[in-house]
């Protein structure tokens, strides 16, 4: 295979990479975007070596998506993501530290939080209905809660 023009297989690379970093947008995860980085890698590399036959060209996308995904295994092993980003797509881990008014009374550890517009089942000190607490852990459903 040779590059010709503008329609050539290193601009197909560059567009499979295009292509692979909008799904990353619309998937959740960070899992095609080193797919993506492979493709447009395969695609520089068919810039400047136009008669790099197919069979590289696939090696060369599996050898970069296998490193890229390393590295970003890597990277986000060593900076985790924190704070509220880290809780952004978990409901209830997002509660925790927010206030909230008691529904039922907590008595022999066990009552009803309401938060936003539901109600839900919390564990804490026995405290009376309406008192307001603290959200300081979410475990199967049930919210533990502290006197605020």
């Amino acid at each position: 295979m040779t590059l010709d023009g503008i329609g050539g297989v290193g601009t197909a690379w560059l567009v499979a990479a295009l292509l692979l970093g909008i799904a990353e947008l619309l998937v959740p995860g960070v899992f095609l975007i080193f797919l993506a980085i492979a493709a447009a890698i395969t695609g520089a590399a068919t810039f400047v070596l136009a008669d790099m036959p197919l069979s590289l060209q696939l090696l060369s996308f599996a050898a970069w998506s296998v490193a890229t995904v390393l590295i970003g295994r890597r990277w986000y092993r060593d900076y985790p993501v924190a704070g509220d980003a880290a809780r952004l797509n978990d409901r209830t881990a997002a509660m925790i530290g927010t206030t909230a008014r008691l529904e039922t009374a907590i008595e022999h550890g066990r009552g009803r939080v309401i938060v936003g517009d539901g109600a839900w089942p919390a564990t804490g000190p026995d405290l009376p209905a309406g008192a307001t607490v603290t959200i300081v852990a979410v475990e199967g459903g049930v919210l533990t809660v502290e006197a605020a």
